[in-house]
């Protein structure tokens, strides 16, 4: 039951691998933080669909195994050990993929980084806050600016950023610096559409709910609550890729951004009661 509540919460989901073929085979495909989760997941469904998948994160070794078994299978795949707190590091994989490939027909910005934590315990960890700015938002728009060159030369691809519900809800406590990172890069993409749209270059938001993964784990409360597996999350993804919208989101959160400011302070007081006790 807490798995059907999931999928029915969650964004539409594409998986038909024909289908998914049709729109990636022989297309170079970049996705960060492909070593676990969503982004493993989506990678085995690119390398599966003749995508020639680009496989970036900090973990090499995974990153191997995972373009070991692609390959295996009968795919392409390539692994660029990345780091997206580390400036030179972001701008050396850029040039070796520029080198290597003449750029990415699509950018999946995967990699995040969540924190969860009380602004009270966080007074003297203003790491935290450096850390989600630079892996959420600072280090894709480094990445994304080094190869939107040669999309902008080519007159087309995609740029897609997997992002949260909660940018589009309300303020929640606990959440600052994950949220406010992940809503500037969200904010970042949507300045850029007017100007990337007449090069052909689609720019897609996907606002996921909760995703069952190691990033979510150390949160215990979720571990009951419903929400996607990371193959579930993969074939959403999927379907952005398909279809190529500017957005992609669950059925209930229009509804709930569009009474975000009358929603807003009685969040905020029912917080507050909350912290009071």
């Amino acid at each position: 039951m807490k798995n059907l509540i999931g999928r029915w919460l969650a964004p539409p989901q594409q998986a038909e691998p024909e289908v998914l073929a049709q729109a990636v085979s022989g297309k170079v495909v970049l996705v960060t933080g492909a070593s676990f989760g969503i982004g493993e997941a989506l990678a085995r469904r690119l390398g599966a669909a003749g995508a020639r998948v680009l496989l970036a994160a900090r973990s090499l070794e995974e990153l191997q195994s995972l373009a070991a078994l692609i390959r295996q299978r009968g795919g392409e795949a390539h692994c660029f050990q990345l780091d997206l707190r580390e400036a030179e590091q972001i701008d050396r994989v850029a040039s070796s993929i520029l080198e290597q490939f003449g750029g990415v027909d699509i950018l999946v910005h995967n990699a995040g980084k969540s924190i969860r934590r009380s602004l009270l315990k966080a007074l003297d960890r203003p790491h935290d806050f450096e850390r989600c700015a630079h892996v959420n938002y600072l280090g894709p728009v480094r990445l994304q600016l080094a190869l939107l060159p040669k999309m902008i030369e080519r007159r087309g691809g995609q740029i897609v950023n997997v992002s949260s519900v909660g940018v589009r809800m309300p303020a929640v406590a606990h959440w600052a610096a994950y949220l406010a990172s992940k809503s500037a890069f969200d904010h970042w993409l949507g300045a850029a559409v007017p100007e990337l749209r007449p090069y052909g270059i689609a720019c897609t938001s996907v606002y996921l709910g909760l995703v069952h993964t190691r990033m979510s784990a150390p949160t215990k409360e979720y571990a009951s609550m419903p929400g996607l597996s990371a193959d579930q999350a993969a074939c959403v993804l999927c379907r952005a890729l398909i279809r190529r919208p500017r957005s992609l989101q669950p059925w209930w959160l229009g509804p709930v951004h569009l009474l975000s400011p009358m929603l807003e302070r009685p969040l905020e007081w029912l917080q507050w009661l909350w912290f009071s006790r």
